[in-house]
């Protein structure tokens, strides 16, 4: 703690230890964005038990939401164009900058852009942005967005029943606040968006033990079905009570999407044997029932100090054994992996150039069957026009 205690320096010497303490720690931001550029590009995190460089700087590295977006941000923005890191280590960019400026990146206007944003404040760097850059006028239009409090009107929705935070009520503003177009507001730049989270409207705060409020915003027809819900309810949830519909939805939509995943049922039908003439690829329903149940719905990667991944979100069937080796669809040769750790182990097996060759030439199937859609649909379209007789002359 004496490390700590600095009421014994001079005026004069605890200006001059802040100056130096500000300088070291933006050399070692600089040097942090250096090793996060190079392990994102390795894609380290794989093998470290991870599903994403984000995922890796919040279980492995412990850091918040905001300081791991704009860490990875400025890393890929600094491995494009290295200049960025002798800035930030010099004090003469921060990251807030480095993130703004990031999406306008290019071979033509980087060294331009990056001197015009040196020493200055967020707020400068986005006026410099915007007058470089301008965006078309907001238009003048009111949407219909209540305030929270309005939307959960005691009086319409769950009379006696709701109390909403002042807060919460605030962040939405007035109905007759003009609101940003989609189109107006700040996009994520398309390198980050596979593996970083795109922010949303939507919140879920914790208030208490086992307690949340949510928070979103719904559309006209949304809020008729609603209605309709605690209509058809009547009396068997106590005044239209939110909560309760929401978690009745939720016990209703679970098996569905159960079902869609992994075949969950409550009745299984008797297996059939398998036939030699069936897709090797194919995995019966029980077999997936088993899996899941077996795995838990988690990636089963595990690093080599024995970190299992966490992810458990777009989780694949994969065969222990390849297809193309001779791997079953069986129980004990199929495991769950998310979409990175699979691609890990093919590249293992068959080596990162051979799946990138196939990851090229899987993107130019979808490429061919989107142009071969788009053209069917426009010619339907064209041969519907000239089906549709003319409209009678008044």
């Amino acid at each position: 703690m004496k490390r700590y205690s600095l009421r014994h320096l001079s005026d004069a010497v605890l200006a001059r230890a802040l100056v130096a303490a500000v300088a070291g720690e933006c050399a070692s931001t600089a040097d942090a964005l250096a090793h996060v550029a190079e392990f994102d590009s390795r894609k380290l995190y794989r093998p470290a038990g991870y599903s994403s460089m984000y995922a890796y700087c919040l279980g492995g590295l412990h850091m918040s939401e905001d300081m791991a977006y704009k860490r990875i941000q400025a890393a890929r923005a600094a491995r494009r164009f290295p200049a960025i890191l002798q800035l930030v280590a010099r004090g003469r960019l921060h990251l807030s900058a480095v993130c703004l400026v990031a999406p306008h990146l290019n071979e033509d206007t980087a060294d331009e852009l990056l001197v015009a944003a040196t020493h200055k404040t967020k707020a400068e760097v986005v006026l410099m942005l915007a007058q470089r850059f301008p965006q078309p006028d907001v238009p003048q239009i009111v949407r219909a967005i209540t305030t929270i409090s309005q939307t959960l009107r005691t009086d319409e929705l769950a009379p006696g029943q709701v109390q909403v935070p002042d807060e919460l009520a605030l962040a939405v503003g007035p109905a007759t606040e003009s609101a940003t177009p989609e189109a107006a507001r700040p996009q994520l730049p398309a390198p980050l968006a596979p593996t970083l989270p795109v922010p949303d409207r939507s919140r879920v705060k914790p208030l208490a033990p086992q307690r949340f409020a949510v928070q979103f915003t719904m559309s006209q027809s949304a809020h008729d079905k609603l209605r309709h819900v605690q209509e058809l309810l009547g009396h068997q949830v106590a005044s239209g009570d939110l909560a309760q519909i929401f978690e009745r939805a939720l016990d209703a939509l679970i098996p569905q999407l159960e079902k869609r995943k992994f075949a969950a049922t409550s009745t299984p039908r008797p297996r059939r044997e398998a036939h030699p003439s069936d897709n090797a690829r194919h995995i019966p329903a029980h077999v997936r029932r088993a899996v899941w149940k077996r795995d838990e719905g988690q990636c089963t990667y595990r690093s080599d100090d024995g970190h299992r991944c966490e992810e458990r979100k777009g989780l694949q069937f994969d065969h222990i054994l390849e297809v193309a080796r001779g791997g079953e669809a069986s129980v004990s040769d199929i495991r769950l992996r998310c979409h990175a750790h699979n691609q890990l182990e093919a590249e293992r097996t068959f080596g990162s150039e051979f799946m990138r060759h196939k990851r090229i030439a899987a993107e130019e199937a979808r490429a061919a069957r989107r142009a071969r859609a788009a053209a069917t649909q426009e010619a339907g379209n064209r041969t519907s026009a000239l089906l549709t007789p003319p409209e009678a002359s008044p």
